[in-house]
């Protein structure tokens, strides 16, 4: 399966643009999403989850890229989409009271499945999310990592060929994050699922495919390896003083700062060695990441 973007775009009646001319190949497998808070990526997803429409463009799933013989056409046949669709948004509504086995059974119900098979998808959901142990309580009174395991339970209802998660690690401690990172991979072997984050670490740790998006544009897509490659021996370090912080950002491309002891370290983008003690760095999906974002 592939799923085709071409020239996408979406304006909002405030005027802001949200979608600009976004064009993506989504390959079987784990394609993340990385951008900032409102760049665009929560737009893209609704509108692929057929939430929301587009101004223009086209989307495609397709069985092969070939041609759209035999596929689906996303913003036009979105019964066929649903029905092909396992959609896990940043935040989903639950009825507080209902048991977690329940829940399921009412959604594998809206999804068209029968009573006899029900049950034996609902039970092998929670086993497979490792929920089964916790299938009579409420949703509402699990943790923010049962919650979002639940969602991909419900998520995966149906045998979906397109998975959507809009931010799914956020909040999580550690071992839940890994978790769910686990559980993830697991499901991207064999359909379609994009990762929309902001978390860099969730893209480094899970996709081999990527896009980075800022403002509704595509500024980068391809795999993590690729854009690492971009920036091999580029990548300068330095320790320095607080109170140095807006010199540097006068006199150099700083990509990026973080606290290390209470000393900031900074990232600069420099083709040949800027001197002043600069040290060479190894490039990281964050550098990548910023160096985009401020090219942009």
């Amino acid at each position: 399966m592939q799923l085709t973007i071409r020239n996408l775009s979406k304006t909002y009646s405030n005027g802001v643009k949200a979608l600009q001319d976004v064009s993506l190949d989504i390959p079987t497998g784990m394609y993340g999403l990385l951008g900032p808070n409102g760049a665009g990526k929560s737009t893209l997803m609704r509108t692929l989850a057929t939430l929301q429409e587009a101004d223009s463009g086209t989307a495609w799933l397709l069985p092969s890229n070939d041609s759209t013989e035999g596929g689906i056409d996303v913003l036009k046949d979105k019964d066929a989409v649903r029905r092909s669709l396992g959609y896990l948004p940043q935040e989903f509504g639950i009825y507080p009271r209902i048991s977690a086995v329940d829940m399921l059974d009412h959604l594998a119900s809206l999804k068209g499945i029968p009573g006899a098979r029900r049950k034996e998808v609902v039970n092998a959901l929670l086993q497979r999310v490792n929920l089964w142990e916790h299938r009579k309580k409420s949703v509402s009174s699990y943790s923010g990592g049962m919650r979002q395991r639940f969602g991909i339970a419900q998520a995966l209802i149906g045998d979906p060929k397109l998975i959507i998660v809009d931010e799914p690690t956020a909040g999580l401690d550690p071992g839940e994050r890994n978790r769910f990172y686990n559980l993830l991979s697991e499901i991207g072997e064999n359909v379609i699922v994009i990762l929309s984050t902001h978390i860099v670490e969730d893209v480094k740790e899970l996709c081999s495919n990527m896009a980075i998006i800022n403002g509704g544009q595509v500024l980068y897509a391809g795999s993590p390896e690729a854009a690492l490659l971009q920036l091999e021996d580029k990548i300068w370090e330095k320790a320095i003083s607080k109170t140095e912080m807006d010199d540097y950002h006068q006199r150099f491309r700083v990509i990026s700062s973080k606290l290390v002891a209470g000393k900031p370290i900074i990232h600069i983008l420099s083709e040949e060695n800027p001197g002043e003690q600069f040290q060479r760095a190894a490039a990281g999906l964050e550098d990548v990441f910023f160096s985009k974002i401020m090219a942009a």
